[in-house]
């Protein structure tokens, strides 16, 4: 929303100067969107009794920059029993 405001404000886009931007409401999309759930406590144990026995999966694409080969997507997977870590560029 600010740089909607900020467009409207400076009168660089048509159409934009009669809308009013409010920057604390979110849309119904929006909002979900950005629902967290609240975070797990730590644990100070391993759970699992062998490797690959757990794992934890995560993709996520970059914020700022591309990888050195074009890539913008990251691939992690963690190992819960070894906290081996694998790290994959997509």
């Amino acid at each position: 929303m600010n740089i909607l405001s900020k467009l409207a404000k400076n009168e660089l886009f048509k159409g934009l100067s009669h809308i009013a931007f409010q920057k604390k409401t979110l849309c119904d999309a929006c909002q979900i969107g950005k629902q967290v759930k609240i975070s797990f406590k730590s644990k100070n144990y391993i759970s699992t009794k062998r490797p690959l026995e757990l794992l934890y999966i995560d993709l996520f694409e970059q914020i700022k920059a591309r990888s050195m080969s074009g890539n913008i997507y990251v691939f992690v997977i963690v190992d819960d029993f070894t906290r081996y870590t694998w790290i994959l560029f997509l």
